[in-house]
């Protein structure tokens, strides 16, 4: 009996590999199909039947497809659809839509999403805030937060700069994380901003609720921003 269920235990395994590979041919071939039929007959209109080729139907609609992006990109036709919802966020011009590559490229961070949440989230950029002719006591830092399972979509948010803890870990360690925890790094490496002294950094850590102890990570980094600050 237990030498039938392994046996059957490996024609399930076998069915679950091969199902979602024959419903997408099963489906490419039916859309293949009917793309074909379609164009074929629209071609029909202005070829003679035996010039019409199997395949050719396709062909047409990817000509078809292609041209009528490159007109909505490349002309004023664009800037209409870039206005309708929805729709014009595949329109967007001037600015990049964020991947996983992106996200690699970014610094990770912690951020106070309520006094009882934090949150992580993706570094992007750090906006200076002036007050009429004056500039501000505070920085704002964009920081995106991606929406898992679809790690490339999320919000950008506008923060202050001192609810914010840099990580010193990859990226990559990160999006592990926010991938429901599948890997996860060994440990959060936490890391002061440029302009900041270890008791500055111990003191915005305890809004975290966190009562750290530099590791030595902080304080090379500390020791490198004393550096860039003595005079030469």
């Amino acid at each position: 009996m237990k030498f039938l269920r392994h046996q059957l235990g490996f024609l399930l395994y076998g069915s679950i590999f091969w199902l979602p590979i024959g419903i997408a041919l099963v489906i490419g071939i039916f859309i293949f199909g009917d793309f074909d039929s379609l164009g074929k007959g629209f071609l029909s209109a202005f070829l003679p039947q035996r010039f019409v080729y199997p395949g050719l139907g396709v062909a047409f609609w990817l000509i078809l497809f292609y041209a009528t992006g490159f007109i909505a990109q490349r002309t004023t036709i664009g800037n209409f659809l870039w206005g309708m919802p929805l729709l014009g966020a595949f329109f967007r011009r001037g600015s990049t839509t964020v991947t996983i590559d992106d996200l690699l490229n970014l610094s990770p961070c912690l951020y106070l999403r309520s006094e009882t949440c934090i949150a992580y989230a993706f570094i992007l950029w750090e906006e200076k805030v002036r007050l009429g002719s004056e500039n501000a006591d505070f920085d704002l830092i964009d920081i995106y937060q991606p929406h898992p399972p679809a790690i490339v979509t999320g919000r950008v948010f506008s923060v202050r700069k001192g609810t914010l803890i840099k990580l010193g870990n990859k990226s990559s360690d990160i999006i592990n994380i926010l991938l429901y925890g599948l890997r996860r790094p060994a440990e959060l490496k936490y890391l002061p901003w440029e302009d900041e002294t270890v008791e500055e950094f111990k003191e915005r850590a305890s809004h975290f609720g966190l009562d750290i102890e530099p590791s030595p990570l902080v304080h090379s980094a500390l020791d490198k921003i004393e550096k860039t600050r003595r005079p030469r």
